[in-house]
């Protein structure tokens, strides 16, 4: 049989069309004029041959001469205005690939190579929080509620979302006739934090003008009597409780867990569970865990079924909530929480000294700080959670250079249609 002959390259784009080469960090496809110049262009995809045109934000996609074999209809109506999604346009396959690639490339910046598990992905409907901003509608009675449009303060008013948990999309209406007293004063921009609880939604407002007073003792009572009209079981503001027909309750582990005002839930419980679930099979065996940055305590109930739990966390309320939980989950190997600012005074070597396994779920910014004492502790397995591959490598780079190994890495696509991978990683030594 004669060799076969290798598929000839593809040919030029015709004039006035570009060919995208890849897709950069926000999602956007990455072309290269005829002069050198890269141009990120929204909703283009590898391969592609496309014509673009000129936007007040730069390169616009006019048409798709060639589309990707990867390209998919959005399912929302949305995509393409809303900043919310990047990447409904491509085959789920083909982005997850993308983005555990770009997983595995911001390892190696820091020299670090490790196994790469299948990622943990997310449904359409599966986000239980979203912070949705309101503007002035057409009526006094009526807000404009939406997302940001990408890179822009112009908001795209929501009918729908295929990401949000659907107690929330349903909850639409309500939500535009609550926000509108909150505008009360005109240099008011009120964000909506709505998250999905056990006993309903609860509602944390912030970005509303506190000069002058804040809100009127009307405008109080009118978004308390609209938030009662719905499954609405708490609505605050800057802390304070507006209405409250029930406590907002969230399950972790064995605990029932009444959340504070704005408490950090992770965004979806399928990568919650999964999350909770890689740090409790790492801890198997432990005689003593530490959980670091603990808030609420994702990982502090599931992790005290294996063993006793030291828990600390920033948040004075965080802290509070947990303890204040403890009572309503029998059985467990018992929990010590402490407040403390894990950045300014994080735990010492010498305090971890009697831990043999601890788990860190830092803010995007990481923690290089808590990891320096982590590194120089006794603790034979370290768990890191992130929300930020890049920070997690600068960490992951200061344990494996005192004598950790990076075992493996799980990621989990929690943002569903985002360019936005978290992960789960387990270190041992």
């Amino acid at each position: 049989m004669p060799p076969r002959r290798p598929s000839p390259p593809p040919a030029p784009p015709p004039e006035g069309l570009l060919t995208v080469e890849s897709v950069g960090g926000e999602g956007d496809g990455v072309v290269r004029t005829a002069e050198g110049r890269l141009l990120h262009v929204p909703g283009a995809l590898p391969g592609e041959v496309i014509r673009l045109g000129a936007g007040s934000d730069g390169p616009v996609l006019l048409s798709v001469d060639r589309a990707s074999p990867d390209r998919r209809a959005p399912p929302c109506p949305h995509f393409g205005t809303c900043g919310g999604c990047a990447l409904q346009h491509w085959d789920e396959t083909a982005a997850l690939a993308w983005k555990v690639e770009r997983l595995r490339a911001t390892l190696a910046l820091e020299r670090l190579e490790t196994d790469i598990l299948p990622v943990v992905t997310t449904a359409p409907g599966g986000r239980r929080r979203a912070a949705l901003h309101a503007r002035r509608g057409p009526t006094r009675t009526e807000a404009r509620i939406g997302f940001k449009a990408r890179r822009s303060w112009s908001l795209v008013e929501l009918s729908d979302c295929a990401v949000l948990d659907p107690a929330i999309t349903q909850a639409l209406p309500l939500l535009r006739r609550l926000a509108a007293p909150l505008l009360e004063h005109p240099k008011s921009a009120p964000a909506l934090h709505v998250t999905v609880t056990d006993t309903g939604l609860d509602i944390d407002v912030t970005g509303v003008e506190a000069r002058s007073g804040g809100l009127s003792a009307d405008a109080r009572q009118l978004a308390a009597e609209v938030a009662g009209q719905g499954d609405i079981a708490r609505l605050t503001l800057a802390g304070d409780i507006l209405f409250q027909q029930r406590q907002p309750v969230v399950r972790l582990g064995r605990a029932r867990v009444v959340l504070p005002p704005g408490a950090f839930l992770q965004a979806a419980p399928v990568a919650e569970a999964a999350m909770a679930a890689e740090a409790v099979a790492a801890a198997d065996g432990a005689r003593r865990i530490a959980d670091l940055f603990c808030g609420v305590g994702t990982f502090t109930f599931p992790l005290a079924e294996v063993a006793p739990v030291l828990a600390v966390d920033g948040s004075a309320p965080a802290i509070a909530a947990l303890v204040a939980a403890v009572a309503t989950a029998p059985g467990l190997h018992g929990i010590t929480a402490e407040t403390r600012d894990l950045f300014r005074r994080p735990v010492a070597a010498a305090e971890l000294r009697r831990i043999d396994v601890i788990v860190f779920d830092p803010p995007r910014a990481g923690a290089i700080a808590q990891t320096a004492e982590i590194a120089q502790s006794g603790a034979a397995r370290v768990v890191g959670v992130s929300c930020n591959p890049a920070t997690f490598a600068r960490d992951a780079r200061r344990l494996v250079d005192e004598g950790f190994r990076l075992e493996r890495v799980r990621p989990v696509d929690q943002f569903l249609w985002s360019p936005h991978l978290e992960l789960v990683a387990v270190f041992s030594r």
